[in-house]
């Protein structure tokens, strides 16, 4: 009788040892030396204000570019210019032909003196209308420079100030396919942004 009752306290002392071993094992994660633990929900994804933030405009230069009245009329100038310069070389074309014609009409009554003198007539038109359509050219290049130049100039501003106040990390030109794909989910149309920009930076 007394061997059971000892045998009773000795089972309920192992007992009471185990369950408190057990305790304390699920109450600690033990961890390999110098490591962190890991969360139960996995590893931490990127914050939402990141993804929120790496946004990026998408817009056609060239179709916000001539749809610009200043982008217009630098167009009228520059037709207008090129007009003058084409009627001036029909002009020189024109006297060319009717030296060439007289000097093929009359080559075989000529003097040889009037004949050289001829030639140098034709060499000395044609040399100078090759030189003004040289230059004619040289000086639409520039007034295209002139005239363009600000405009693009005022278009690149607006460009930035909306990049700038969308908080774009940067904008996509999709003209001539320069970028097949972008994301939709993560751009949208900075073109409307940029005409209140151009408003606003109207001369």
């Amino acid at each position: 009788m007394r061997f059971s009752h000892l045998y009773r306290h000795i089972f309920l002392a192992t007992v009471l040892a185990v369950s408190g071993c057990l305790a304390g094992a699920s109450a600690q994660v033990v961890t390999p030396s110098g490591a962190q633990p890991v969360a139960a929900n996995g590893p931490k994804t990127a914050p939402d204000s990141l993804i929120a933030r790496s946004r990026y405009g998408v817009l056609s230069y060239d179709s916000l570019l001539t749809a610009m009245p200043e982008y217009v009329r630098a167009l009228e100038s520059l037709s207008r210019l090129r007009q003058q310069y084409e009627k001036e070389a029909e002009y020189n074309a024109s006297n060319f032909k009717r030296l060439f014609t007289e000097f093929l009409d009359g080559q075989k009554n000529f003097p040889k003196s009037i004949l050289l003198k001829r030639q140098r007539d034709l060499q000395n038109e044609m040399e100078r209308d090759l030189a003004f359509r040289e230059q004619a050219d040289s000086l639409l290049r520039a007034a295209e420079a002139d005239l363009m130049g600000p405009v693009r100039s005022r278009l690149d501003a607006a460009i930035r100030a909306a990049g700038a106040e969308r908080g774009y990390d940067f904008i996509i030109n999709t003209d001539r396919g320069a970028c097949p794909y972008y994301n939709p989910l993560l751009s949208e149309d900075a073109a409307p942004y940029v005409r209140i920009q151009l408003n606003k930076l109207r001369p």
